[in-house]
């Protein structure tokens, strides 16, 4: 027996999907992708996307603030609130306790770097739900979550009735997960949105397509503390062997995730958006983004009967 046939007996995937066949998923409102902006971690960042993507004709129909709530004060969060409602954009916002911010040394060692952001202790959960709480208090129903037992408490909560039936969780890249077996775990803890390591191959993220119904936030570009890579060309692919899909794009203009940033960085992560965005039109024309406004979270598992699948892989 070869490790292929317990995949097989498991109804496992057995390998990444070479064929890059097309995904028949879509989002609710029969869309193919959305756009999503990430390292957003000022409003002032905020603001100066809003307001350049407007200016260029650009539909943004998701904002992610990586540094974490608890380095915001009440009033700037209530402004991304606000402004995000104002333009029909999903403002997502990370909880703020993570390994990046604990006292271990373990992180600062080339070893501790393997352990991502995970919460150490029980006490770092119940802070970790808090800085939630926080959140949801002011308004906020999106949230990147950073650390497995985290997303099954909340998930389990949500469930419970403890959160809002409405409450979104995305996990993020930094937990690390690049295959669908374990990318699947999340989505059976209550995953939302669901974000693959960044530099995955197209056959990886077909192959996990294939496991996982909910969305997938695919990178297609990044700083230069992950890699810098920028896959722009890339994205009608990603869109059409992944969707339903997120295409996170503007970060490469700034130097790490985890930085505050200025008005100047949001209008060039608002440019690269303009640039995916003319790639995809470009040379997948029949792939459909969102419009702005506020969007329901699940994936479909079938596209409408006209949807006709997109071109093949260029």
């Amino acid at each position: 027996m070869f490790g292929v046939d317990i995949l097989r007996k498991l109804g496992l995937p057995e390998c990444d999907n070479y064929d890059l066949s097309s995904s028949p998923n879509c989002f609710p409102d029969g869309a193919d992708f959305r756009v999503e902006v990430p390292v957003v971690n000022s409003f002032d960042t905020f603001r100066a996307i809003v307001s350049r993507t407007r200016r260029r004709g650009v539909t943004v129909n998701r904002a992610t603030e990586t540094i974490g709530l608890f380095r915001h004060t009440r009033e700037e969060l209530t402004d991304y609130l606000r402004l995000a409602e104002d333009e029909g954009i999903t403002m997502v916002f990370s909880v703020g306790p993570r390994a990046t911010y604990d006292t271990s040394p373990t992180r600062l060692t080339q070893h501790g770097s393997f352990l991502g952001y995970r919460l150490r202790g029980a006490d770092q959960i119940r802070r970790a739900l808090d800085d939630v709480l926080r959140g949801l208090e002011l308004g906020c129903r999106s949230f990147v979550v950073y650390d497995e037992g985290l997303l099954k408490v909340l998930g389990q909560a949500r469930k419970e009735g403890l959160l809002p039936a409405d409450t979104r969780f995305k996990a993020s890249a930094h937990l690390g997960y690049a295959n669908p077996i374990s990318i699947s775990i999340l989505e059976e803890l209550g995953a939302d949105s669901i974000n693959p390591v960044r530099d995955l191959p197209l056959s990886a993220l077909a192959a996990i397509r294939q496991r996982v119904a909910v969305p997938l936030d695919v990178h297609t570009d990044n700083p230069p503390s992950s890699g810098g890579f920028i896959r722009t060309y890339e994205a009608p692919d990603m869109v059409r062997v992944a969707r339903p899909v997120y295409l996170k794009t503007g970060n490469s203009m700034v130097g790490a995730h985890g930085q505050f940033t200025s008005t100047q960085d949001g209008e060039r992560m608002a440019d690269q958006a303009a640039i995916t965005l003319e790639t995809v039109q470009r040379f997948a024309p029949e792939l459909i983004q969102s419009p702005s406004g506020p969007p329901a979270a699940q994936a479909v598992s079938a596209p409408a009967a006209d949807k006709e699948p997109a071109g093949s892989v260029r």
